[in-house]
């Protein structure tokens, strides 16, 4: 009986869930629009008075659309960089999120009228004198510019030589670029009317170029719809509205009195992705993921030690404070401790007039992060080895006239090994696999490597076949020697 009532009650759930996930009938004629705000201003993004609204020019725009269409328009938050993808799967009805033209994006989806001309916008801080356009950085192995994955603006930088750092929002690059970690920031002009032009510690450097074009994206059998959504944008452009949600932005310039039809509009085309080209790039990144990996791990171990000590062997106070460090850094998410290092630390100290330079790299916050979290489990994997050890080990030692740091040295720490050895590798791979967190803070390792190539060749079959082959080649020579290990170590003496 208890059986048939769980099972009834599973389908129950599930009907349930069915129906809560349908459209509801008055539903029907709603139009689900997709877009990411995480950083996504001036496009979309939360307002800050009633942080449960969306705000920005693309808002107004679906705003005015709805009312021209006569059909309602409800947004849906999604990942920028899986706009494509889930637009293919059908997840919701169109994209709009100042999606650039490019021949990668019309060759899956549809694209509507363009909405808006943008340019690209080199920006500097307000000292500099190194260079006054971006073409003064060509050449220069000293320069690095912030971008995002997957751009025009990140192609134009490849284009000219020009070494580049890839940021997955536009917050973070323009924020870098204040605290001097690079040396200049070069994205869509709209990105960097509102993120840019009052700064106090930045300008903008020579005048906006590369004009190129946002659309509507559709799916590719949706012309019906893209048709219905092209009549509307052209009577917003001749009633004036298009321009009067511009000019409520900053946003409305000469450029946008340019018309221009998608199936018209080719953006540079570039050569195909084969494997000769992405494959060195995921090596490169695989080489990151290991060196990542290796140092947080000798850190985690490194720290992990005397914090076990601390909380077996230590005087109350100390015992407290290991404890505390455990409890802290097992209950806080990585993702918000590596913003708080590389992004947070350098604003702490400027706040607090400490005169020290909490200015981290990428590379040192990201193993700084790992391997104080990782050092938590650390502690509790060697303190439960070693209190597993019967007490008659100590007795033993101290018959034998060893001293209480020589018994843990020759004695206690040998066997505890042998129980630490399984966890403490299932850990490392654990961390292999958490190195993918670090791409937050502008570091590119495998997997962020592959959702850049993924996204700018739209091959996500191929790149990911790749991505995946280079995972397993490092995984499974870590498996092996793990094992190897757990059979040397984890034998007692005379086995």
């Amino acid at each position: 009986m208890k059986r048939r009532a769980f099972v009834c009650g599973l389908l129950m759930a599930a009907v349930a869930l069915g129906v809560g996930l349908r459209r509801s009938p008055q539903d029907a004629d709603t139009l689900v629009w997709a877009a990411d705000a995480e950083g996504g201003a001036p496009y979309v993004f939360q307002d800050p008075e009633y942080p449960q609204e969306q705000i920005g020019f693309e808002v107004d725009l679906a705003k005015a659309l709805a009312k021209q269409l006569g059909r309602p328009i409800r947004f849906q938050q999604y990942e920028f960089a899986s706009l494509v993808s889930g637009l293919e799967r059908g997840d919701f009805d169109f994209a709009m999120n100042g999606l650039e033209i490019t021949p990668e994006r019309k060759s899956k989806v549809r694209f509507s009228k363009p909405y808006y001309v943008y340019k690209q916008q080199f920006v500097v801080r307000a000292s500099e004198q190194r260079f006054h356009t971006l073409n003064d950085c060509q050449g220069r192995a000293d320069v690095v510019i912030g971008t995002l994955e997957g751009t025009v603006a990140e192609r134009l930088l490849d284009q000219l030589g020009i070494p580049k750092k890839i940021y997955p929002g536009a917050v973070e690059p323009y924020g870098d670029l204040a605290l001097g970690r690079i040396d200049g920031v070069f994205l869509d002009l709209p990105i960097a009317l509102y993120y840019a032009r009052n700064h106090p510690k930045l300008k903008f450097a020579g005048p906006a170029i590369a004009p190129g074009y946002y659309a509507i994206a559709f799916r590719s059998r949706d012309e019906a719809l893209a048709s219905v959504f092209n009549h509307a944008l052209n009577r917003l452009r001749q009633s004036g509205d298009l321009r009067r949600i511009y000019e409520k932005w900053g946003l409305w310039n000469d450029d946008q009195e340019l018309g221009g039809d998608a199936d018209e509009i080719t953006a540079q085309a570039i050569r195909p992705w084969t494997p000769a080209r992405f494959v060195p790039l995921l090596v490169e990144g695989a080489a990151v993921t290991v060196l990542v990996a290796v140092l947080s791990m000798l850190l985690a171990v490194a720290l992990g030690l005397p914090i076990a000590l601390a909380r077996l062997y230590g005087p109350a106070p100390l015992r407290w404070l290991a404890l505390g460090y455990v409890e802290f850094f097992r209950g806080i998410p990585i993702l918000l401790l590596l913003y708080f290092l590389y992004y947070g630390l350098p604003v702490v100290a400027v706040n607090l007039n400490l005169g020290l330079t909490l200015n981290l790299a990428p590379l040192q916050a990201a193993i700084l992060g790992l391997g104080l979290t990782y050092a938590a489990y650390e502690a509790e994997i060697y303190r439960a080895g070693i209190s597993a050890l019967p007490a008659g080990q100590w007795e033993a030692a101290a018959a034998l006239g060893m001293s209480q740091s020589l018994a843990f040295r020759r004695v206690i720490l040998p066997q505890a090994i042998r129980i630490i050895l399984p966890p403490m590798t299932s850990d490392f791979v654990a961390l292999f696999k958490d190195t993918s967190v670090v791409s937050v803070i502008a570091v590119v390792e495998l997997s962020k490597q592959y959702q850049i190539l993924s996204k700018a060749s739209l091959q996500y079959l191929e790149i990911g076949l790749a991505t995946a082959a280079l995972y397993l080649a490092l995984s499974i020579p870590l498996g092996h020697l793990s094992r190897y290990l757990e059979k040397k170590w984890g034998q007692a003496p005379g086995e």
